[in-house]
Order: C-alpha cells, then structure tokens, then sequence
C-alpha cells in the first residue's frame, strides 16, 4: 500500500467523514544524476553559505520572504504550523456544481480517497449521492504550506480529489470571448471533414510516452557495449503555402490510413470467421470418423475372435470323431 500523504475528515453538513488521502498519479519520466565527464563521479551538492563560508546542515535552514532585494523576513517551521487554516485537517464541502461547469484548464493535481473503517458507510452515502446527481463538490485543502481549492467526484470506483488552480493563477482566461477567424467557408468544411475522418473514442491505452521508450533502449544499447540506433521519425513536410492545398492533402492521408485500418481489420475478421468455421466443419466429422473407424476395428476384432473360436470348436469335433474310429476298429479286430 502507498502512504498516505493526508488524513484528516470530510466535513459534508453536519456530517464527518473520516478519510486519508493518497496521490493518484505518478512521475514515469526516466530521472539522472548530475556526474562529472571526467570521471563519471556524481556531483555532490551542498547547503553552502557565503557569509560564513562554511557548509550549512538542514537543522540550521529556515524559510524567508523576500520583500526587497537582498532583505528577507524568516519564518520558522513553529510559526507556519500556527496559521490559522481552516482547512488544515477537514476538506470542508461548500458547494456543489455539474461536472462540465468546471473547465479543464483550472484542474492541476489528483488524488484519491480511502475511507477509514469507521467512516465507510457515510464515504459510501456520500460517493453515491454524487453519482447519481452528476455533480461534483467543491472544498478547500491545505496541501504543505498552501490552501488549494479542491474538486471532490467519483472515478470509477475512487472517490477522486483534484486541486484546481485560483482564477489569478492562469495565464489565459477560459470566459474569453471567441473571435471570428477569417476563414473561406471551403476551409472550413475541408477542416472539419478532416476531424469526421480523424474521430474516433478515445482510448488512453493506444498511446505511449515514445520519448521515454526510446531513452530507456538508448540507455540498454549503451550498458551491452552496442552503437547508439537512430530511429526513422516521420519528416515533417516543407511549407506549404495554399492553407487549401494542405488541407486536401492531410484529407487525403487521413482516407488512406482509414481505408488501410479497414482493410487490416475486414482481413483479421475474415481469417477468425474462416477458422472458425473450419473448426465447426472439421469438429462433428472428426468425430464421427473417429467413432466409425473405432466401431469398425471394434467389428473386426469381434470377427476375428468368432472364426477363431468356431475354428477351434471344429478342430476339436474332428479329433473326437478320429479317435471313435479308431476305438471301433481295434473292437473289430479283437
């Protein structure tokens, strides 16, 4: 199990959900080491202070805020654990909305809920009240040193916590008011034909991180003594200058991967329905190939046996008969 990076309660009304929390997503990105070239040592980086010009161990650091150039004002761990944060121990639910009134652009990190023993049956009313209105509530966290407003919803079977950004944290507003492009309406509908052939349900298991794949063989070539691989990339184009032109050729090379990704897969199923159905055919006439062959030897040997045994009944019929013969002659000649 992975630890808890939060515990605390759900405050839902009157009601108190007693939950830990745990992150739901995870770094894969292949990580390194500083080294130095010459001899391949990893660097040591050290807390150094210039004033004293000597190095600094964790015990002696504390935080400070920079209001002017070069002047601080220090903050110990002692005084930041007294702020008053209300969130600091309770995701306190203020609200509800529908999930799409929530633009994707506000959400940053997720994780997920797990409900203490004593708290399972009002985890439980609560997951499923949010389930069946479709909707989500909106709380606030103090996550280390900062209050994050939260999103509680259901994903799958988790109750999911996603931190979102403030309105001052983004860069470009999504309420922004859209402006007509100056676009000829033949653009338009070849831009649009392109999204019908390119459409299609999104699967997150058809992609992959190529980036990291490629470094992590890169990483196995060079630990077995190999040469490095270039790997073919797609080229992109030159500049095309006709917006149409690129269009109509971008349609065209969605059409013919459409029509390849038809053809691969009429072939696949075409050759499962054919050996399925050889399998129907050949399965009952085996069978009974096998049960015929079977009674025919069972006939034969049964036929064998019977001249066999007649045979020796016959054989057996003869002597008796010789020796009565010859009872009855030495009879005759006494």
């Amino acid at each position: 199990m992975p630890r808890a990076m939060w515990s605390g309660v759900i405050g839902f009304g009157m009601v108190s959900i007693p939950i830990k929390l745990y992150a739901a997503t995870e770094n894969k990105n292949v990580s390194f080491h500083q080294i130095h070239n010459a001899c391949k040592t990893r660097i040591k980086e050290v807390r150094w202070c210039p004033t004293c010009d000597r190095e600094i161990a964790w015990e002696e650091v504390e935080k400070g805020f920079e209001y002017s150039k070069g002047e601080y004002v220090a903050l110990s761990s002692e005084e930041l654990e007294k702020l008053p944060l209300p969130s600091k121990d309770i995701i306190d639910v203020s609200a509800f909305c529908n999930t799409d009134e929530i633009d994707p652009l506000y959400f940053e990190k997720h994780y997920y809920l797990e409900a203490e023993k004593a708290g399972q049956r009002p985890f439980n009313l609560f997951v499923k009240a949010l389930m069946d209105k479709s909707m989500v509530g909106i709380a606030s966290i103090t996550l280390r040193t900062k209050e994050r407003l939260c999103a509680l919803r259901p994903v799958g079977s988790y109750l999911v916590l996603s931190t979102l950004l403030y309105p001052d944290e983004l860069r470009i507003s999504p309420s922004s008011e859209y402006t007509e492009p100056s676009v000829t309406k033949q653009e338009l509908a070849m831009a649009e034909n392109l999204i019908d052939l390119l459409a299609e349900d999104f699967d997150p298991e058809k992609y992959t991180d190529r980036y990291r794949e490629a470094l992590l063989k890169m990483i196995d070539e060079k630990l077995e003594g190999q040469p490095v691989q270039r790997e073919k990339v797609r080229q992109i184009q030159g500049e095309v200058v006709d917006l149409l032109e690129a269009l109509q050729m971008s349609v065209n090379s969605a059409k013919s991967g459409a029509t390849l990704k038809r053809q691969s897969a009429n072939k696949a199923n075409s050759t499962k329905s054919t050996d399925e159905k050889i399998v129907q055919i050949a399965g009952p006439k085996s069978e009974k190939k096998t049960a015929t062959t079977s009674a025919a030897r069972k006939q034969k040997s049964g036929s064998i046996g019977t001249v066999t045994k007649t045979s020796a009944k016959s054989s057996s019929a003869k002597t008796d008969k010789a020796k009565a013969k010859s009872k009855a002659k030495s009879r005759r000649s006494a």
